[in-house]
């Protein structure tokens, strides 16, 4: 079954986020376990206009002594992904452990800022806009930040009780509503099954 289109409205975005099925009663490494493997299945059953390899990644939002992120769940869908969807990883991770809300959400905000649609508002607008909003930085001199992307895909844990977001997962290899879209149907789903 093919994913649907997600809300292109940040405000819808970000209550959805915090809302009650979408909280977690308790976030262990088995249910970073049951929520990867279930991402892994429901990836592998897409259709093929939206199948694509990827790689999915859990994490806790405190980082290890040596400071890199402390992973819970990590594997590639199947053949083809390629050491940049690493990167993409990183960078959604670090967009929603930033500002606290998904990487799809923070992309529509920037589009809402520009007074557009979606569709209305070209790629390198978006990220201009995002560099220049944030005064990020980018190692090119362009319109991308390095250590950030508002690219679909990255996604808040958040457990009912507990303020703040306890961890991230990304999926990176989609299209990026595609991407955002399979996070937010599969961590509904976990949930519902008592997770």
């Amino acid at each position: 079954m093919a994913l649907p289109a997600p809300s292109t409205d940040p405000t819808t975005l970000l209550a959805q986020e915090s809302s009650d099925p979408y909280l977690f009663r308790t976030f262990t490494t088995e249910t970073a376990w049951t929520l990867g493997t279930a991402l892994r299945t429901r990836l592998l059953s897409l259709p093929p206009t939206q199948r694509k390899p990827a790689l999915i990644s859990i994490s806790l939002a405190t980082a290890t002594s040596t400071g890199t992120p402390n992973i819970l769940f990590q594997c590639a869908t199947e053949k083809g992904t390629v050491p940049d969807n690493e990167n993409w990883v990183r960078r959604k991770r670090n967009t929603v452990l930033r500002w606290g809300m998904s990487s799809w959400a923070m992309r529509m905000k920037i589009v809402a800022g520009l007074g557009g649609g979606a569709a209305s508002v070209s790629a390198n607008e978006v990220e201009a806009a995002f560099v220049k909003k944030f005064a990020l930085a980018s190692g090119s001199g362009g319109a991308v930040a390095d250590e950030f992307a508002i690219h679909g895909g990255g996604y808040p844990i958040r457990v009912r009780g507990v303020e703040g977001v306890i961890g991230v997962v990304v999926v990176s290899g989609l299209k990026q509503e595609d991407d955002h879209a399979v996070v937010v149907e599969t961590i509904r789903e976990v949930i519902e099954q008592g997770n």
